[in-house]
């Protein structure tokens, strides 16, 4: 069930269609009740359809310096996943699901159907988000324009651990333990500067620092982050079995964008090699932008605004 709601937020003025900022119309940020937790969904420029998500522990600003260029030829849309930037959180109790694939991209329609838009779309994901927009255009093909996989994670042949419910369990056990402790408060902001700060080439975190400080002090990011990254053998292994009974349009347009760090070592080859392999399996046109760390929004946001553009 999708709930639409105007509201407000840290992250500057955020109302009703039509608002007008210092500079022009300032940015559409809503919050859609999904499946009875408040999600914070962006929505700027005009045009065709184009939905930006991103990997684990990301939040809707990390694509900041991609949505310029896009904004002048598309309605850019953008969400942040329970847990994570100003999402409420999902339950630290209960018997709420594990995340799927499959409740990924139910995600994704909820949110793109919550805004009133349900034609095609050009979807992006950045890392793990790869997984869940390939997951999106396989279980509702009427509803992808285009796929681009942004430096997108790859997983060969994924063996998921056992006891999915108790891996769960667990990860919510350590968050909260965690948070009782003030972890988040006192570690979680330097912890996702430090991360930003290595998977870009400019070893900087370019996101709003207050912005991190307010995302990443709470204890339901890290409930995210944890839960995310317990089930993420076990959605390799869902989007296997997508691979194998619901197969891509042909005439779906996919790009694989690759980051290329410049570095000639045996690492880098190794991931370049795993992302060509990815193209070929998709039959994507594959890419790469260097230099570029796996932030690659934040090194080389013009190359992920035009694979976009191209893609869709």
């Amino acid at each position: 069930m999708t709930t639409p709601a105007d509201s407000t937020g840290p992250s500057g003025p955020v109302g009703p269609p039509g608002a007008v900022g210092p500079t022009g119309p300032a940015p559409r940020g809503r919050f859609l009740r999904i499946d009875g937790v408040p999600l914070h969904v962006r929505t700027e420029g005009s045009g065709p359809v184009c939905l930006l998500t991103g990997g684990l522990g990301s939040s809707w600003f990390d694509w900041d310096l991609v949505v310029p260029f896009l904004t002048p030829y598309r309605t850019v849309v953008r969400f942040d996943r329970p847990g994570y930037g100003l999402s409420a959180g999902e339950p630290a109790t209960g018997r709420r699901p594990a995340p799927t694939l499959a409740g990924e991209a139910e995600r994704i329609r909820a949110v793109l159907d919550g805004l009133g838009l349900d034609g095609p779309c050009t979807l992006a994901g950045h890392s793990l988000a790869g997984f869940h927009v390939e997951a999106f255009a396989r279980l509702h093909p009427e509803r992808a324009a285009g796929l681009v996989l942004v430096d997108g994670s790859v997983e060969p042949d994924p063996r998921p651990y056992p006891a999915p419910v108790a891996r769960d369990l667990a990860a919510r056990a350590v968050a909260g333990a965690a948070t009782a402790l003030a972890v988040p408060y006192l570690l979680g902001p330097a912890v996702r500067r430090l991360t930003a700060r290595l998977s870009t080439v400019r070893r900087e975190d370019l996101a709003p620092a207050p912005l991190v400080r307010h995302c990443y002090r709470t204890g339901r990011a890290l409930r995210a982050l944890l839960r995310e990254n317990g089930r993420y053998l076990d959605m390799a292994a869902e989007l296997d079995g997508l691979r194998a009974a619901r197969p891509l349009p042909e005439d779906l347009p996919v790009t694989v964008l690759a980051a290329d760090d410049g570095c000639r070592n045996r690492r880098t080859e190794s991931w370049l090699a795993d992302q060509r392999e990815l193209a070929t399996l998709l039959r994507a046109d594959y890419r790469t932008t260097a230099p570029a760390g796996h932030l690659v929004m934040f090194d080389r946001p013009d190359a992920v605004a035009s694979a976009v553009l191209e893609t869709g």
